[in-house]
């Protein structure tokens, strides 16, 4: 097939919602995250551009779910022209001396553990002119930031593998590096912050694919 595919993880809301709307129509895109509501009104979204969308409401841990995803849309589109994965757990601040097991062991499924299974899954899929993109945040080793800045930092560290394994045979890995955004994660992070310098996702969607 021609039609050009962008498959977006974590596409139900902040930046990975934004990229997936700004990447329609020139893509059809397959937009996967947990919340079916949110992923109808991307779908909305896409269609009022003259996109169109395939949306798959799955988790991303849940490893044969996203292997038959990926073997179905090797059956209907052959390929992977670009992955975004947006999909990001972001625990609540804790001391590290404090740290929730459950928190914990969600982060490391989400951010790290679920990338070392999508990355083997889309390397055929992209093949040698596909490119993928991850969104790095310098947070690890900051105070209270043990959860989220270790296991995000495991996540940058294994596509800083990939992309360096990657840079003569392809596919192209990008990893961009996005400015503060109001999003429901960093308003955890960081509550009362004044709002108002913060990048909205969709120009920072914008300025974010610009650079690749």
């Amino acid at each position: 097939m021609t039609e050009k595919l962008a498959l977006v993880t974590g596409a139900s809301r902040g930046l990975g919602f934004a990229m997936a709307e700004a990447l329609a129509p020139e893509y059809h895109i397959v937009a996967v995250a947990r919340t079916t509501g949110a992923l109808e009104e991307l779908d909305d979204r896409i269609k009022a551009k003259g996109g169109a969308a395939t949306l798959a409401p799955m988790d991303i841990t849940n490893v044969d779910a996203m292997a038959q995803l990926c073997r179905s849309i090797h059956d209907r589109w052959g390929k992977v022209d670009i992955w975004v994965h947006a999909a990001v757990h972001g625990a609540p601040l804790t001391p590290a001396g404090h740290i929730d097991q459950k928190d914990w062991a969600k982060s490391v499924a989400i951010n790290v553990t679920s990338t070392g299974q999508l990355i083997p899954f889309l390397t055929p899929l992209l093949g040698a002119d596909g490119q993928a993109v991850f969104f790095d945040d310098p947070r690890a080793g900051g105070k209270f930031f043990g959860s989220y800045g270790a296991t995000k930092a495991a996540q940058i560290a294994l596509a800083r593998s990939w992309q360096a394994e990657t840079t003569t045979t392809g596919p192209k890995v990008s990893i961009l590096e996005p400015n503060g955004m109001p999003t429901g994660t960093r308003a955890r992070f960081f509550p009362g912050e004044d709002r108002a310098p913060l990048s909205a996702p969709k120009d920072e969607a914008a300025r974010l694919l610009s650079l690749l």
